[in-house]
């Protein structure tokens, strides 16, 4: 049995990142990019207003001063002339600000009759003139790799960005095992249960940006299970959830191996967790055999897939992020095994629940936060740090 770091370094050892592919910019979107991009022009591209105003000399500026209006400057319609001394250009927001002018006068600070207008005796003192390339110039960058989010997407954009090279989503086969298994909205039997690990998975790899294949519930007969791994081909990564344990039913393991799969590892001291299993098959893909308990496969997930998923596009290789908050009560000593208790952060505490069964997905729905605790840790009093990892 190794350790939870240890596990990690196997995992990072088998993943790789995928391949690059180029998507327009509007489906980038939550994709990761690959590569640096540069912008291919200035933002903004000339000296704009950032007011309705007048465009003026700043020499000219005075209480009382009386100027010529000779013209307008609306965003998409410059004026084309020059101001001199003693004239002014009604001019818009995001409009080029005239040759000649290096002020805009605000609207509220002038009065106007006709053609002239009349300095008041209230003026703000900015100047309200963006300058050419403040946002971003021409051959500035934006580094590889990155989340791509709705904010970039808009930079990207305003760059003159059309296409983006991104990594290509790595795809993952799900497949959950077990007789006892049945699908939501069927009938299951009294000793059934509904298949919840597939389904709360598929919603977290599809979050870290996975296309994720569900496929059918393997029965616990090593032929049904080659037919439904056989399902999985062109996957990169095969995740089972289910039947890696040693009982007379748990088979995965040795229906893996007998189709390729040479292993890296087997059993993780976690909890919850522990019989947990990775490798790789002969055409590449990875597998990951996580525990059947709800909660325990969904641990295994945050703190073991995700990272996977990370480093397939692009990111380096790291585990989960961690964070430290003070805890809310005492605490009795852990075990021999690293303990993801489930807890509640609120108000810069955290709470860990009395509840740790990992059966108890309601007791996970509650939780905000994982707790962890190393081996054989000691009590631990109200006050002390502890850390955390976002869920």
């Amino acid at each position: 049995m190794i350790s939870v770091a240890e596990a990690l370094d196997h995992l990072f050892a088998l993943a790789a990142p995928l391949e690059v592919e180029t998507v327009p910019l509007a489906k980038a979107n939550g994709r990761v990019l690959a590569q640096d991009v540069m912008a291919k022009r200035n933002q903004p591209p000339f000296a704009g207003s950032a007011m309705d105003g007048y465009a003026v000399r700043n020499a000219d500026v005075a209480t009382g001063a009386t100027l010529q209006v000779i013209g307008e400057s609306a965003a998409g319609h410059r004026f084309d002339g020059a101001v001199a001394a003693g004239q002014a250009v009604r001019i818009f927001t995001g409009a080029p600000v005239p040759e000649g002018a290096d002020r805009i006068v605000i609207q509220e600070d002038v009065s106007r009759d006709g053609d002239v207008i009349t300095i008041g005796d209230n003026l703000d003192q900015a100047h309200y003139i963006r300058e050419i390339g403040i946002d971003f110039k021409v051959g500035d960058t934006v580094a590889a790799p990155k989340l791509l989010r709705p904010a970039d997407i808009a930079l990207l954009a305003s760059m003159n960005i059309a296409e983006v090279p991104v990594r290509r989503r790595p795809v993952v086969a799900l497949i959950s095992t077990g007789d006892e298994l049945v699908m939501p909205g069927e009938s299951p039997s009294e000793d059934q249960i509904i298949v919840s690990n597939t389904f709360g998975l598929q919603a977290f790899l599809q979050d870290m940006g996975a296309e994720v294949r569900v496929l059918p519930i393997a029965q616990d007969t090593k032929p049904h299970l080659r037919t439904v791994f056989g399902l999985a081909e062109g996957a990169d990564l095969v995740v089972t959830i289910g039947g890696a344990s040693e009982g007379d039913h748990d088979l995965v393991g040795a229906v893996a191996q007998e189709l390729g799969m040479a292993r890296s590892f087997y059993k993780v001291a976690m909890r919850p967790g522990k019989p947990l299993m990775a490798g790789r098959f002969s055409d590449g893909a990875m597998m990951v055999g996580l525990p059947g308990n709800p909660v325990s496969a969904m641990v295994c997930g945050f703190i073991l897939l995700g990272p996977v998923m990370r480093i397939m596009q692009g990111f380096k290789a790291a585990p989960a992020e961690e964070f430290s908050a003070e805890l809310a009560h005492d605490m009795g000593k852990n075990g021999p095994r690293e303990h993801y208790m489930r807890g509640r952060l609120d108000g810069g505490k955290v709470t860990v629940f009395d509840r740790q069964d990992s059966a108890l997905l309601s007791v996970l729905a509650e939780a905000n936060v994982l707790v962890i605790r190393p081996p054989h840790d000691g009590p631990v009093k109200a006050g002390a740090p502890m850390r955390c990892i976002a869920l």
